[in-house]
Parts: C-alpha cells; sequence; structure tokens
C-alpha cells in the first residue's frame, strides 16, 4: 500500500514527512511524497527542486522506506489532487501537517489542511511541528 505526504519546505513540511516515513516504515508501505506547485504560479517558494526532491527520496530510504516526489500541478481544489492521487496509487493515508493559527485566520480563511481533513477520501493524519 502507499502513503501520501504533503510536503512543503517548512518545519510543518517536515513534520508531515518524518510522521508518513514513520508511518509507512511500521506498515511496510511505500510513499509518494507530495510536493505540487498551484497551476498558474510562475514562482512557487514551497516546490522543490530536482536536487532536494533526490535528498527527500533518499531519506525514505534511510529510513526504510520506498518514496518518489509528485509535482502534479494542482488547480483551486487541493482535495482533488490528493484524491486523485489517492486513486491512482492505492493509498491508504494522507499525513499532513498543521500550522498555527490565529483564532481570526481560523474564522475568515478557510485553509488547504482544513479542506484536506474534512473532504479527502482516505483517513488523514495531521500533525504539527514539536518546535
Amino acid at each position: 500500500m502507499t502513503i501520501l505526504i504533503g510536503y512543503v519546505p517548512t518545519p510543518v513540511g517536515e513534520a508531515a514527512l518524518e510522521a508518513g516515513l514513520a508511518e509507512a516504515a511500521a506498515r511496510g508501505d511505500d510513499v509518494v511524497i507530495v510536493n505540487s506547485p498551484r497551476r498558474g504560479a510562475t514562482v512557487d517558494a514551497d516546490l522543490v527542486d530536482e536536487a532536494a526532491a533526490a535528498k527527500l527520496v533518499a531519506r525514505a530510504e534511510a529510513a526504510g522506506v520506498s518514496a518518489r516526489v509528485d509535482h502534479t500541478t494542482h488547480g483551486a481544489d487541493v482535495v482533488e489532487t490528493f484524491d486523485a492521487l489517492a486513486a491512482e496509487t492505492g493509498a491508504r493515508l494522507i499525513v499532513i501537517g498543521l500550522r498555527r493559527r490565529s483564532p481570526v485566520g481560523k474564522a475568515l480563511l478557510g485553509s488547504d489542511a482544513q479542506r484536506i481533513l474534512l473532504d479527502a477520501g482516505v483517513p488523514v493524519l495531521a500533525v504539527k511541528p514539536t518546535a
């Protein structure tokens, strides 16, 4: 089976990566590290380059987990991107990181993480960075 890990190069993304690799190692699953740009973005600071992607795969392999990085471009609906990848790969779990948000931010603005938690077609493990 496969585990999808939502990854951005931040403490939140690192928390998701570590938790996803631990789950995959415990279950004997492989992982797809999802690092996808938004459609139409000319620059995306959250997108890792090929060298960084290779390092992510090497980290997974060092943990005993087979991995690949997916850079599928997504539109406004990130849930559709994760659901399509889950169907394509037979994923049984999505792992995402959560960042701290202010009460106003929670009330006024939705988030991709919230939408994934509520609408994904497979179970979701949400983690926070430790520090």
